[in-house]
């Protein structure tokens, strides 16, 4: 199970985040525990309430947890997984959330821990947790039996394709995979050996190497977003500096952006708005089919809720019927029959609980089937988008180039006719 941690603030906007019901297809707030809240939002109201009284700032850590792709995380998994981190990083007995959310045929988790200790009124201290829940990571993958990733089995070699928070809004914005536009920056990166290969490998999909604000390299696509090379290919400056050089001969953000706005026509612009809107539109069927399945999945879910808590109330009353009361209770206590009733209903209720959990994970594990096969299919999309986006990058680049060359002999053959006269 991969996990990520970080110590911050703003609790509402975590408390939001969590609860968006928008870009989950489902929500569930698994635990909140150790609170006077019995609600998410005002459980971390209450955290940021108490560190008022102390000079912390971050005074919350939140953790994700995501097990692999192939593999459906259950409520145990999540629990487990949560119970061993706030050991090793020294978080036992702090109040806690935990909220699984659901989307695109995955299941992940997010637990959120009050750093604040109320017995000595100040944070609990965290050092090297990135270390510590690195180890705990391989541990898992270890335990479950999971095979390691790159960056576990070594600890380092990271998938250059992993992404940012950054990144994924980035590309969002631009509808596009973040997936993709990282193997764009890695394939150009890989294929060249100095800066001149390298521009030239970005500009065959439609990106055009410039120098950024702060004397790095960035690149800019056709509508002029700009792109770090450092963070999109996944490398360090340094590393970046060692291939390509100095980015100081290379054109500012802004020339660069005024060379793609001249020579990229208003012809060639609303060409590429219909390809993109083409594009959006073919998703509608997919997106209304992950609609309705969605919201069957959640009639499902809650009708099994319902029905389970109605009939825990029932087994309840059940259980508390078998001991007695009055006199045949004051009886039973005394030989020690009531004390064996209450060990068999707790043995009953653990029982119950256990059924009712399996129940839930059945069901889970059902649905999360039928929306991995609808993801196949906005995957499959995906990927027919992508070859055309690049054969779009490509012919843009050849559009380009004959139109520079056009002005380049233009300019010539005007500057043949002044020496001639």
């Amino acid at each position: 199970m991969i996990l990520k941690g970080s110590q911050r603030s703003g609790a509402r906007a975590l408390a939001d985040h969590l609860t968006n019901e928008r870009d989950n297809d489902h929500l569930t707030v698994l635990e909140v525990s150790g609170f006077m809240a019995d609600d998410l939002h005002g459980a971390l109201a209450e955290a940021y309430a108490i560190s008022k009284a102390t000079q912390c700032t971050q005074f919350m850590f939140s953790l994700s947890l995501n097990p692999p792709a192939d593999h459906i995380g259950t409520e145990k998994d999540f629990v487990d997984a949560a119970d061993r981190a706030e050991q090793v990083l020294g978080l036992s007995g702090q109040p806690r959330a935990i909220v699984m959310h659901e989307k695109e045929g995955r299941r992940h988790a997010h637990v959120v821990w009050s750093r604040i200790d109320t017995d000595e009124m100040k944070a609990i201290n965290l050092p090297h947790f990135k270390n510590k829940l690195r180890d705990l990571s391989r541990d898992l993958f270890l335990d479950y039996g999971w095979v390691l990733p790159d960056g576990l089995a070594t600890y380092g070699n990271k998938s250059p394709l992993n992404f940012t928070l950054e990144e994924w809004q980035q590309a969002k914005r631009q509808n596009l995979d973040p997936h993709e536009i990282k193997q764009i920056f890695r394939q150009a990166w890989k294929r060249c050996d100095s800066q001149i290969g390298f521009k030239n490998a970005l500009e065959d999909r439609g990106y055009f190497l410039a120098r950024g604000d702060r004397r790095g390299f960035v690149a800019l696509d056709v509508e002029g977003n700009v792109h770090s090379i450092a963070k999109w290919t996944g490398l360090k400056v340094k590393e970046v500096r060692a291939k390509l050089g100095s980015p100081e001969n290379l054109p500012s953000v802004d020339e660069t952006s005024f060379t793609i706005r001249s020579r990229v026509t208003g012809q060639m612009r609303e060409y590429i708005a219909q390809i993109k809107d083409r594009q959006s539109r073919e998703f509608n069927p997919l997106r209304e089919d992950h609609h309705a399945l969605k919201q069957a999945h959640r009639v499902e879910r809650q009708k099994l809720k319902d029905g389970q808590e109605k009939r825990r109330i029932k087994e309840t009353k059940q259980r508390s019927d078998r001991l007695n009361k009055g006199l045949r209770g004051l009886f039973d206590r005394l030989t020690g029959k009531a004390k064996s009733i209450q060990s068999q209903n707790e043995y009953d209720a653990r029982h119950c609980a256990s059924r009712d959990q399996r129940q839930r994970d059945f069901m889970v594990e059902e649905q999360m089937k039928e929306r991995r096969t609808l993801q196949r299919e906005f995957q499959k999309l995906q990927r027919k988008q992508s070859d055309e986006r690049r054969f779009l990058a490509t012919n843009i680049r050849r559009s380009l180039n004959l139109k520079l060359a056009s002005r380049r002999h233009s300019r010539r053959h005007e500057k043949g006719l002044d020496l001639a006269l």
